[in-house]
């Protein structure tokens, strides 16, 4: 066999044997192509195979991470999508729910103490006047504009405290702003009309008191406007805020009790201030206030008035100079020593700094502390 199998190169040459040797060999000639062929054909299967292989799983591999980063991906919205259930049953998201508050711009510290009481959830409001500034001479920059261009509503004083509003105002192209002036409705304390020369002209200072927050019942009064202007701006959530100013109404009432009875107890009423920021406070409870400066708390005392000062502490036997905590103690410190007095802080809520708006200070504390500290100068 293995010789036949050696002339398979040359396969004619078995067609010199007999008859069956020769139909044995080609019938092994036969079978060894069929097998030749059937491992070509084999090679080609397993070629084709490997070819499907190479190019399908990195498909596949594709496929799942995409799937994947789609599942991945609508889980994390789900994660973060916020929803808040309003009034009428509807479901709003958590920015929804941001972008339909009233913007509300206070123009310095009580306004936007008595907004955000009165607001609640419903409003975002913005204090104009950063923390620790002193508001009387602050004036709007580009971006307060700005921010008031986009504001529902604008809640500000008036009486004088902010003169810069008319101007400011006239200049707005925001037509639907509700602007609120919040001592609306409250008689005014005639001032001084002080004059101060600056660059050479005198610079009117307005005739009224600005300073009407300081009585809790005129607080009241503000923050009552300040109800009623919401709820023009936001007719919807008129409950709420009618809710929400029956709530701190009722504290005003509770202080300005607190304040008579403490104060109406005291024999020695006269107190001595750097800056003449308590008139509505000492008119409502019997006080006389002596300021030092006047309305202005910037103004500097001439040494005519320095002497009539030191004058009234020693004649009525005044233990305490108070002072303001945006306006330098140096006066009042000066007064203190020369009439053998004390100097504290009596705060009048024109701002807080931040240590105190970080410690929850609001009106109704400090003006608690202000009572604890007048009793104890008066007693």
């Amino acid at each position: 066999m293995s010789g036949v199998f050696s002339q398979l190169k040359n396969p004619f040459k078995l067609l010199k044997y007999s008859g069956t040797k020769y139909s044995i060999m080609h019938s092994v000639c036969i079978f060894e192509r069929n097998i030749s062929i059937m491992k070509r054909k084999l090679n080609i299967i397993a070629g084709a195979l490997m070819m499907t292989a190479f190019i399908c799983v990195p498909m596949l591999s594709g496929c799942s991470k995409t799937k994947s980063v789609s599942t991945e991906t609508t889980v994390e919205k789900a994660a973060k999508k916020s929803e808040a259930v309003s009034k009428d049953g509807t479901v709003e998201t958590e920015k929804e729910a941001e972008e339909s508050k009233l913007k509300v711009m206070a123009s310095f510290y009580p306004m936007y103490d008595f907004a955000v009481k009165i607001g609640g959830d419903k409003v975002k409001v913005m204090d104009m006047v950063p923390a620790g500034t002193e508001p009387h001479d602050w004036e709007p920059a580009a971006t307060d504009i700005k921010n008031l261009e986009d504001a529902d509503v604008f809640v500000y004083s008036g009486a004088g405290m902010e003169h810069w509003v008319s101007t400011v105002l006239a200049s707005l192209e925001n037509r639907n702003l509700v602007s609120v002036e919040a001592s609306e409705g409250i008689t005014l304390r005639l001032g001084h009309e002080e004059k101060e020369e600056h660059e050479g002209t005198d610079e009117d200072h307005g005739q009224y008191d600005p300073h009407v927050w300081l009585s809790p019942l005129n607080a009241k009064k503000e923050m009552e406007n300040i109800k009623d202007a919401f709820v023009k701006a936001d007719p919807n959530n008129q409950s709420y805020y009618e809710a929400n100013y029956t709530e701190y109404a009722a504290k005003f009432d509770q202080l300005d009790q607190e304040y008579r009875d403490t104060i109406s107890g005291l024999t020695n009423k006269n107190i001595v201030v750097a800056h003449e920021a308590f008139g509505y406070l000492c008119d409502a409870y019997g006080l006389k206030q002596v300021g030092i400066e006047g309305l202005s708390p910037d103004s500097e005392p001439d040494p005519a008035k320095m002497a009539e000062v030191i004058d009234f502490v020693r004649e009525n036997h005044v233990k305490v100079i108070f002072f303001e905590e945006l306006v330098s103690p140096k006066v009042a410190e000066t007064i203190a020593y020369e009439t053998g007095a004390s100097a504290e802080m009596l705060n009048p809520l024109e701002g807080l700094g931040d240590e105190e708006l970080a410690a929850g200070e609001d009106y109704f504390s400090v003006m608690e502390s202000n009572l604890e500290k007048l009793k104890a100068a008066l007693e």
